[in-house]
């Protein structure tokens, strides 16, 4: 659990940057990813034993205000050497309006 925790720090400013790129047209405060909604679906070794290329899926809840979740997402990263890609990117519900206040 504690690797998983550290990676999903690694990955919290890339994945602030596809929030930013996603909501930024539907609503008017831009959402974050807290650590504590973010869970790691699975980590696998894209080359043979001790390669360091790794395919990350995360499913993370975007939050707005004072812990309003408003949708799901999931992303896969692939982390090698060359440094941190973002290879997949899946919206999966919301932002609903109904979700939260108006003033969003």
């Amino acid at each position: 659990m504690q690797l998983q925790d550290m990676l999903v720090l690694i990955l919290l400013p890339h994945m602030k940057e596809k929030l930013a790129e996603v909501y930024s047209d539907v609503i008017s405060i831009l959402p974050v990813y807290y650590p504590y909604s973010v869970n790691v679906k699975s980590v696998e070794r894209v080359a043979a034993f001790r390669g360091f290329d790794f395919l990350i899926t995360i499913d993370a809840q975007p939050i707005v205000g004072p812990h309003v979740p408003i949708g799901e997402d999931v992303l896969t990263y692939r982390i090698s050497p060359a440094g941190v890609e973002l290879k997949n990117f899946e919206h999966l519900r919301g932002p609903d309006k109904d979700d939260f206040l108006p003033n969003y």
